[in-house]
């Protein structure tokens, strides 16, 4: 047993070695390269080498710093700006509950919840998602902590308590709420809210949307069922979790790192990246790269990673994916069975893109089949074409398409609540999309 724990360690820091060195070799390869002396020699090596060194040193820097959220002020009714200021709501060991507050500006009748996805990035992955909604809502968001900053005395976090977690964040914002679930907390959302309608229905909430999660995985197979599927539980601790190195407060701490979970989605899409990075350095050796460019403002997002707790990654692999607790219907949480059955009054969404190589269309919609207690006429999906994974929440597809349908969604549940009479500007319930929303034109939903 003790050989586990060592070889776990030895592993944990030598990833973060070999990400040190390389960010070390990038500093060093751009101030080299950049001695004035060398613009004497009209040799591109050495502005190739530049720019080599800057991008290296950017990316490999960036997997350690959790981003900043940067949210832009938002235009008021009144011609002026009002900024918005991130505030926690509910601080706890694992993670927090925070509120964009928009200052100067009188509480909104939509309330949004963001729940975000704990699978290796932090909450700042939604960042365009909170942007695009501040002006129509008073949104809140899961802020999950970085496993490694977490000590040991803490105790464990598994979906379980993630669960619990989001009951309390739920229940502390009120029955007016409006959850959005963005991919891979989907299930425990749907769990969560079910708990509520169960043992607590004042305090559940009025909508639950929900967006390429895995409610369903055996729907639809993508490369993520098909690695959880081949692989043991045992051959999954054994391999990918690590244990935290002295470097960091978590010390000791069994987690699965965020730079391991990085190398596996960067293998998913591996030739795109590696082009990406290409034309980023070329670029930069022309003298055409620049501080807020498309690439760094993606990649400076996407390679900001965090750990996991060992508990929480193998307990979703184990009872989410291979043993499809909530598709079935079987989930338990800390002592309480729970029956997604038992959601009456909340209105349900769904939304899937047609090429989500990460939650594919099939797996997410399943969760309407499963609230067998909630009517069809609360019940909605929607299925967007030509959308990736990251395009329903948070690109173009999302803009343009998806977020005017969840915001009709929710103002509809809203009008039906309160008994006032409100005009459709979505159709029909519970049915496939056929077409992308142009102008005021009507889309089924």
């Amino acid at each position: 047993m003790a050989k586990q724990p060592l070889k776990g360690l030895i592993s944990y820091d030598a990833m973060e070695t070999i990400r040190n060195t390389n960010e070390w070799l990038g500093a060093s390869a751009r101030a080299m390269a950049s001695y004035p002396i060398f613009a004497m020699v009209p040799h591109p090596m050495f502005r190739l080498m530049s720019a080599w060194g800057r991008v290296t040193e950017r990316s490999f820097s960036r997997m350690v710093i959790k981003p900043d959220w940067n949210i832009p002020p938002i235009a008021g009714a009144d011609g002026q700006d009002h900024i918005v200021y991130v505030e926690p709501v509910l601080k706890r060991d694992f993670g927090d509950l925070l509120h964009f507050r928009v200052a100067r500006r009188e509480p909104m009748e939509r309330k949004i919840l963001l729940v975000a996805p704990m699978s290796g990035h932090y909450a700042t992955l939604l960042r365009s998602t909170v942007t695009s909604l501040l002006p129509d809502a008073d949104v809140y968001i899961t802020d999950w902590h970085n496993a490694r900053n977490i000590p040991v005395s803490k105790g464990k976090f598994d979906i379980e308590d993630y669960t619990d977690y989001l009951v309390e964040f739920m229940s502390h914002l009120g029955p007016e709420l409006n959850v959005i679930a963005v991919c891979q907390p989907a299930p425990l959302a749907l769990a969560a809210t079910a708990l509520l309608a169960e043992h607590d229905p004042k305090k559940q909430p009025r909508t639950l949307t929900l967006i390429g999660g895995p409610i369903n995985p055996d729907a639809a197979a993508t490369e993520v069922t098909d690695f959880g599927n081949r692989m043991t539980m045992g051959e999954l601790e054994y391999l990918v979790i690590q244990q935290v190195g002295f470097k960091y407060k978590g010390a000791g701490r069994m987690v699965y790192p965020g730079l391991a979970q990085l190398a596996s989605f960067i293998a998913m899409n591996a030739e795109t990246h590696a082009e990406a990075f290409i034309d980023k350095i070329f670029s930069e050796a022309r003298g055409e790269g620049s501080e807020a460019d498309r690439h760094n403002k993606f990649y400076d997002e996407y390679l900001a990673v965090m750990d996991m707790t060992a508990e929480f990654y193998l307990s979703t692999v184990e009872r989410i994916f291979k043993g499809l607790e909530i598709a079935e219907n079987r989930f338990v949480a800390n002592g309480k069975p729970v029956d997604i059955g038992k959601i009456k009054d909340v209105a349900v969404m769904t939304v899937e893109g047609t090429n989500d190589d990460i939650s594919a269309p099939g797996q997410c919609v399943a969760a309407l089949d499963l609230c067998t207690g909630v009517p069809e006429d609360k019940k909605a999906q929607h299925l967007e074409p030509g959308a990736g994974h990251y395009g329903i929440f948070a690109g173009k597809s999302w803009r343009l398409n998806i977020r005017p349908l969840v915001l009709d969604f929710i103002d509809e549940a809203s009008a039906e609540a309160e008994r006032k009479p409100k005009r459709k500007r979505g159709a029909e319930p519970h049915a496939n999309v056929t077409e992308p929303l142009k102008n005021d034109s009507k889309v089924a939903v």
